[in-house]
């Protein structure tokens, strides 16, 4: 999601960088800030392999020859089927989708660390909700809030880690991060297969919950950083303060962008809405620019649809392999399996990639090469 701001002008140029620095707060320093974004991301990522573990997701009970099996973990509990069982490993993108461009948008108003907060608690109640699911759908439901909370920090963590890592080092950090995904997923399996083998499947998500429950009071308590060029004071909280180029101008005494369309600003001046609903209104519009200057971005669009079948396919393999290694070919270690080779290739591959792309001077150029 592509954001455009307008630095204040008040602020002076120190505004350009993530917090100030006598605005900075104590706890900060980029390194703890990689420390703590990869904790989170891994978690988020522990999830994705808990809920594919032989241990939580079991299997559907069966009979065969007049002696029936009552199944294991949470398809055999909710007697799922394949397809019902399918729709509970992607339920969550519903929300990912659907939170993540508002998440971005709302970015512009208030605070990014903050919002990561608030998803942050989003997904811990939403993962404990998991625990406490009764059939196939209130566990769905909550995989789609799981998406939402996660949204937040998905869509936001990154910018927080490139603007404070070392210019010679942004790729290498980045890389770091990134390689929080297979290795989450892969400790997910390790940790979903030992839990809910030895304890049930729904502590495993209870003991996610607790595990993220530090960083989200981290998120609300501790003083929150700036991402480069957004000012959140008294006067860029203001609809229509911050808006992209093409639309900058005065406001006027509505609160209103004078800059913003004709069409859309009679629309929403003539509208029998309410003060918030034209609000909404124009920010919908700005949304709209938004898209349509992201969607010109060819390099983005291409990068976009080779990842949506790369996920496409490792979705189908994350997901139903550990399942196949055990119900198909036996393997009574499948998760641990599965786990350990993701974890040695993700993490040989991800840093490996930013390293290397580093030393080859990070250019989009570059990377398509190393593709």
């Amino acid at each position: 999601m592509a954001v455009t701001v307008v630095r204040d002008v008040e602020a002076g140029p120190e505004a350009s960088t993530s917090g100030v620095a006598d605005e900075k707060p104590s706890w900060f320093t980029p390194k703890r800030l990689l420390v703590m974004f990869c904790i989170i991301n891994m978690l988020n990522y522990v999830d994705r392999g808990v809920i594919a573990s032989n241990g939580v997701n079991g299997s559907r009970g069966s009979c065969s020859g007049g002696t029936c099996s009552s199944g294991s973990g949470i398809q055999g509990d909710f007697n799922l089927s394949n397809f019902e069982d399918g729709v509970l490993s992607s339920a969550f993108m519903v929300g990912l989708l659907v939170a993540s461009p508002i998440f971005a948008s709302l970015a512009k108003i208030h605070n990014p660390f903050r919002l990561i907060g608030v998803g942050l608690l989003v997904w811990t109640i939403a993962t404990a909700g998991c625990g406490c699911a009764f059939d196939f759908w209130s566990i769905t439901v909550c995989r789609m809030l799981v998406g939402v909370g996660e949204a937040s920090f998905i869509s936001l963590a990154a910018p927080f880690i490139d603007d404070n890592a070392p210019a010679a080092q942004k790729t290498a950090w980045l890389a770091m991060f990134y390689m929080c995904i297979p290795t989450g997923i892969a400790l997910g399996y390790v940790y979903g297969g030992l839990v809910g083998g030895h304890l049930h499947w729904r502590a495993a998500f209870w003991g996610e919950s607790i595990l993220m429950l530090p960083f989200v009071i981290l998120g609300f308590v501790i003083k929150p950083l700036e991402l480069k060029g957004f000012t959140h004071n008294k006067k860029t909280k203001e609809y229509g303060q911050m808006l992209s180029p093409e639309l900058q101008d005065e406001t006027n005494n509505n609160g209103i962008k004078q800059g913003v369309p004709a069409v859309v600003e009679g629309l929403a001046e003539k509208s029998s809405l309410s003060s918030f609903g034209k609000k909404v209104m124009i920010e919908i519009h700005h949304f709209g620019v938004d898209m349509k200057e992201l969607l010109q971005e060819k390099v983005y669009v291409f990068n976009v649809a080779g990842y949506i079948f790369y996920n496409a396919v490792i979705g189908a393999y994350s997901y139903w392999g550990p399942k196949a290694g055990q119900d198909i070919y036996h393997m009574a270690s499948a998760d641990l399996m599965f786990g350990g080779i993701t974890i040695v290739c993700g993490i040989v591959g991800t840093l490996a990639g930013g390293f290397i792309l580093d030393k080859m001077d990070s250019t989009i150029s570059n990377a398509f090469k190393k593709i």
